[in-house]
């Protein structure tokens, strides 16, 4: 069997390619199939110019020594990595070779905390479906009547959850609480069946904050601003949109469109935010998404005086005023149109914010636009219009 040519690309070719997406014309998907690429690195090469700009321009001898200095450290661990593989790899041989089958199949640990079982079957040479199963606690007789009658419940009804599941149990007769269903669910491994979206995945290590509108009582433009992301569906791959709303008269602040998920055009909405207004919220809430709780957008935030507020996991309510936003956004300005990229996509989101702002008036605001609520001393844009 022919082994797969390893292709080696050309820093111009990369260049180009990091530049096309950092424009947002198009989409990852897209530009990846024109260059026939992954979309994973087509993202990991356009983060890599980002962050690479500004040493173009604050480059000296001092930060060329270092860059040396840790090219030299890095050669250093390459090499030292290598030798232990090599040295795994001849271990690895000889712990295969060594003692019966039944000896090798008795090392195997369940319950490592590091190693899978998976993989400490690879190391000792040992075939995994051939490993005794490990007994399951049995269940009682509550639990196994219950879980017959879930069984049946999750061939005919996949998308329940534990939630679901429980409150059909009971109209049955059968008395089980959320918590005894997912733990009944769990042991028979069933899992409710939906898409599940990744834009509010917190990142590993960064800090989460607690969530400060709780009883809260919002009667003031600037007071509280909210922030979110969604993703727009496109012929191929998918564009992010997100959007900076000030909480009392939901008028939208600053919005950007990216092809790639980041937190650089988040911070870019918020800049854009501040600059068109001149001001900055005394809280400002979002979900726990990885751009929400990075670094960058963090440090943004301190620099400003403005304190963080973060909905609870899957809270969805605590920040509703947005997601009624991304209802809005494509039912009228994504759903009724047919966007071939970014550029017509970006042109659309334009009109329908600005309308938005400007021209569409809301019951909760007395009749009002949101930018009429959030200015009430400018002069109404539908008036100039008129």
């Amino acid at each position: 069997m022919s082994k797969t040519k390893r292709r080696n690309h050309s820093a111009e070719f990369k260049a180009r390619v990091a530049l096309e997406a950092i424009r947002g014309v198009k989409t990852v998907a897209t530009i990846a199939a024109e260059n026939h690429l992954h979309p994973v690195q087509v993202t990991q090469w356009k983060s890599q110019m980002q962050e690479a700009a500004p040493e173009v321009f604050a480059r000296g001898r001092g930060q060329c020594m270092e860059q040396a200095r840790q090219e030299a450290e890095r050669e250093k661990l390459e090499r030292k990595i290598g030798q232990l593989v090599v040295e795994v790899d001849w271990l690895g041989k000889k712990v295969q070779g060594a003692g019966d089958r039944s000896m090798r199949k008795a090392m195997v640990d369940h319950d490592h905390p590091q190693l899978s079982v998976r993989r400490q079957c690879e190391l000792l040479g040992v075939n995994r479906n051939r490993l005794e199963a490990r007994e399951p606690e049995p269940m009682g007789a509550q639990d196994l009547l219950l879980a017959r009658r879930m069984d049946e419940l999750a061939l005919r009804f996949p998308e329940f959850g534990a939630r679901r599941m429980a409150l059909t149990l009971s109209r049955e007769g059968l008395r089980a609480s959320r918590r005894q269903t997912a733990r009944v669910m769990k042991k028979m491994g069933l899992e409710a069946v939906y898409r599940r979206p990744r834009t509010s995945v917190p990142a590993p290590g960064h800090k989460v904050y607690p969530y400060l509108l709780r009883d809260r009582e919002v009667n003031q433009p600037d007071e509280v601003w909210c922030a979110d992301i969604t993703f727009i569906a496109m012929p191929r791959g998918y564009a992010y949109l997100v959007a900076i709303m000030d909480w009392q008269s939901r008028a939208v602040l600053g919005w950007q469109l990216s092809n790639t998920l980041e937190t650089g055009f988040c911070v870019a909405a918020l800049q854009q935010a501040c600059q068109k207004t001149g001001r900055t919220p005394e809280i400002f809430n979002t979900d726990q998404g990885c751009q929400f709780t990075s670094r960058e957008w963090i440090g943004a935030l301190e620099q400003a005086g403005v304190r963080v507020s973060m909905d609870g996991r899957g809270r969805w309510i605590d920040n509703v005023f947005i997601e009624r936003l991304w209802r809005s956004v494509k039912h009228e300005g994504v759903y009724l149109w047919a966007y071939d990229n970014l550029h017509e996509l970006q042109k659309a989101m334009e009109r329908w914010f600005a309308d938005y702002n400007h021209f569409k008036p809301h019951q909760a605001l007395d009749g009002k636009t949101p930018w009429e609520a959030y200015r009430p001393n400018e002069v109404p844009q539908w008036r100039l219009a008129a």
